[in-house]
């Protein structure tokens, strides 16, 4: 039944691409979709087995690799972070296969789509169900070749290939960093084997590497290398500039991407490596300090963005920066739970996104709609609990994770250990809580409330979605009221025992403890800050008072908005710094000057020219005539001669200069 798990959208994907012509795009959206369908009821079973029963499953197969000190097998491993995982990945995939049955209808390449979502599904199990480093590479690397292949799908569109390279060229930086990772991990431990990383990491606590002048800790390195990598998969401040572009794929692509895979594996590496990011306290604050300006930027740049998926995809940046800077206060528990919670309602946010997408002729820019409540009140009603749940508004499932990651950076235990990254973290969670609250409510203004800015034609077009479409929704809409409030004690609570070993927490941290004993005020103050960013967004799109306070401080308030909407000019510096000086260097260097100059000029016009001309040389030595060639043999005989007299009369043992007579004879 595990490796079913794994197994059954593979199978899925395989059939769909290579026999999609003869079981056609219905058959292969159905294949595909009950593929999912079973692997999510298998996880579902594995979740009471494993998580809820208490126990851990190791699997070994075949061996893979193996080549002095290193041995790889085919290992996985399921304990309570991997069947949560599954939970998340299987769930949410199967919804999102059910929705695009639908919404890709019309779809000429409909099979292709449903392989690459299945394709997608299947490296996510492979990467969050390894027990080695090697393998969970394997589907790390196969998640970003899946997500190249959805965000390219449209392959005809100019701004999809960009997209897609963009996408795969960021995500190879942090993919370098990890690798960097694991030859490290290697050359410390000598195997790639969580077993033994984890149960052997407390003795190399002291260990550095030394280069030069320098000394590193090792594990330190590890993590940070291991850090590099989660922060291309997880949009980390500095590499996510591939994530708003992402957008260019299919909707159920996007909600594919930011509630289950691809974005959640970096949370995930930095949650199964928590037994060695616990003895560097370094990096713990590295965590924390990205994290928290992760989730402050992406907040901010959130809110003048005017393309509805872009909104949705700025916040799911800003959430993953909650959820590693969680990490950075080593309340891994915590962060997974938000991770669990946040894939209910952002997949319900981007597919009700797709739902008004599809309803207004492909349309994406907000203020081109408005007054869609009247015309699509489900979808209204949808959009409105997935932004509540991203709000934190209490009860609902983001409440329980997000607010709660909140008081804990109120916790004198985490103040303690480093002043700075916690009052980063406390004062920028709490104002990118404000701006989340902000940009969702100027979403639902922009799109459902608001005055409409739409044609004639779109509106007398405009209905809600197929059954198909809408079911998804509903039980999405379903987890982000619920969810929170269900797994809150198992995940959470105080004295759970739910997540057994597969976490490690050194015991000198008491941030649960005193984060229930916080005053009133401190928890009431993430609600009270979205409160105050909903009446800010109903000022701006009710009334007409910002436009005063905008012309008061015109100029502040013209370079600030300018800068921000312009998403701090990250993509330019990039270009202007990085990208441009590369190409320039490939072209002109190293095509024009090497390629083009040197090797051309030694090899293909150097080197052979020069045999050309001597061949022709020696071809005009042959000349026909008689008298010459007996020419040629008497000199030759007589230089022989020379050298025969040299050698063995003169005693001339210089075998360079028998070497310069043999080729004076041979050049004439």
């Amino acid at each position: 039944m595990y490796l079913s798990i794994i197994l059954l959208p593979f199978l899925g994907a395989l059939f769909s691409g290579f026999l999609g012509r003869w079981i056609g795009s219905k058959g292969s959206c159905i294949l595909t979709t009950v593929c999912v369908g079973i692997s999510a009821t298998f996880s579902g079973i594995a979740f009471f087995e494993i998580g809820l029963s208490g126990t851990t499953i190791h699997l070994v197969l075949e061996s893979w690799i193996e080549s002095g000190l290193l041995t790889i097998k085919w290992g996985f491993l399921f304990d309570a972070i991997t069947v949560v995982m599954l939970i998340v990945v299987t769930w949410v995939s199967t919804l999102v296969h059910l929705y695009s049955i639908s919404y890709m209808e019309t779809d000429p390449h409909r099979s292709r789509f449903m392989c690459y979502l299945s394709l997608f599904t299947f490296f996510m199990l492979m990467l969050v169900t390894a027990d080695n480093l090697l393998q969970m590479f394997l589907g790390w690397e196969g998640v970003g070749l899946a997500s190249y292949l959805l965000i390219n799908f449209w392959y005809t569109r100019l701004g999809a290939n960009q997209s897609a390279i963009k996408a795969l060229v960021v995500n190879r930086i942090g993919d370098f960093g990890l690798s960097l990772g694991i030859f490290s991990a290697f050359y410390i431990f000598k195997s790639l084997d969580y077993s033994i990383i984890f149960s052997t990491v407390s003795l190399f606590d002291n260990y550095y590497f030394k280069f030069l002048v320098f000394s590193c800790n090792g594990l330190s390195l590890i993590g940070f290398f291991l850090f590099i990598g989660a922060m291309g998969k997880s949009a980390q401040l500095g590499l996510h500039t591939w994530l708003p572009d992402a957008m260019e794929g299919p909707t159920p692509v996007s909600a594919l991407i930011h509630a289950a895979t691809m974005v959640t594996a970096g949370v995930f590496l930095m949650i199964r490596f928590s037994p060695l990011l616990e003895f560097s306290s370094f990096l713990l604050s590295i965590l924390v300090v990205f994290g928290s300006l992760t989730a402050f930027f992406a907040g901010m740049t959130g809110i003048f963005q005017n393309d509805l998926k872009k909104v949705i995809a700025y916040s799911t940046c800003s959430q993953l920066g909650y959820m590693i800077f969680s990490c950075g206060m080593s309340c891994y528990e915590v962060s997974l739970f938000h991770l669990t919670n946040h894939a209910f309602f952002k997949a319900l946010l981007f597919l009700s996104a797709g739902s008004i997408i599809h309803a207004v002729n492909n349309e994406q820019d907000m203020r081109k709609m408005g007054s869609l409540a009247s015309f699509l009140p489900m979808t209204y009603s949808l959009m409105l609990i997935g932004s509540l749940a991203l709000t934190g508004f209490p009860f609902l499932t983001g409440f329980y994770s997000k607010d709660f990651i909140l008081e804990l950076t109120h916790s004198s235990s985490f103040h303690n250990l480093n002043l700075l990254c916690s009052s980063l973290a406390l004062w920028l969670g709490s104002i990118s809580v404000l701006f989340t609250a902000f940009y969702s409510f100027r979403l639902i203004y922009l799109t459902f409330l608001n005055s409409n800015n739409s044609n004639r034609i779109i509106l007398s077009s405009i209905q809600e979605s197929s059954v198909l479409m809408g079911l998804p929704l509903i039980l999405l809409a379903v987890g982000s009221l619920f969810f929170g409030f269900i797994a809150h004690d198992l995940f959470i609570g105080i004295g759970t025992d739910f997540w057994k070993g597969s976490i490690f927490v050194l015991p000198n941290h008491n941030f649960y403890i005193e984060a229930e004993n916080l005053p009133i005020f401190i928890k009431w103050l993430p609600f009270l800050l979205s409160v105050f960013g909903i009446f800010l967004a109903s000022i701006v799109n009710v009334t007409r008072l910002y436009k005063f306070l905008l012309l008061k401080w015109y100029n502040i308030s013209f370079f600030l908005v300018y800068l921000i909407s312009k998403k701090w000019f990250f993509d330019t510096l990039y270009n202007r710094l990085l990208v441009y000086p590369i190409l320039n260097f490939g072209y002109y260097t190293s095509f024009k000057a090497l390629d083009r100059g040197f090797i051309e000029l030694s090899g293909p016009y150097g080197l052979s020219n020069f045999i050309f001309r001597w061949s022709s040389l020696i071809f005009s030595i042959q000349t026909g005539q008689m008298t010459h060639y007996i020419f040629y043999i008497i000199v030759s005989i007589c230089i022989f001669i020379i050298v025969f007299i040299y050698k063995y009369v003169f005693l001339i043992n210089n075998i360079h200069l028998l070497f310069f007579y043999f080729f004076l004879v041979f050049f004439i």
